[in-house]
């Protein structure tokens, strides 16, 4: 399966509140952040998301990995969306 068809498969599968077969916890993001992990023949690919939310289900950032550790860069954009989607909900009457 393509990484982006696999990506969305395992997204459908947290709305139907359900885990994702090959995740893990990225509070360093945020609490309650995790991070959906896909492999395919053309590399490695992660989903940031935040499901602890009743009404919506965040995608923060979707990105290909490039080296073992998750880059500066990718953490920064996910944790300024992050902060964005608390504030707008905190803003929400």
């Amino acid at each position: 399966m393509d990484s982006r068809k696999e990506a969305g498969f395992q997204l459908g599968r947290v709305q139907a509140g359900l885990e994702p077969l090959n995740w893990k916890p990225f509070d360093d993001v945020g609490v309650g952040t995790k991070e959906i992990r896909v492999r395919d023949s053309s590399g490695i690919y992660r989903v940031m998301y935040v499901a602890k939310f009743d009404d919506a289900i965040y995608v923060l950032h979707c990105f290909q990995k490039k080296t073992e550790a998750t880059s500066k860069q990718d953490k920064a954009i996910a944790q300024a969306r992050y902060r964005a989607v608390i504030k707008e909900r905190k803003e929400k009457p």
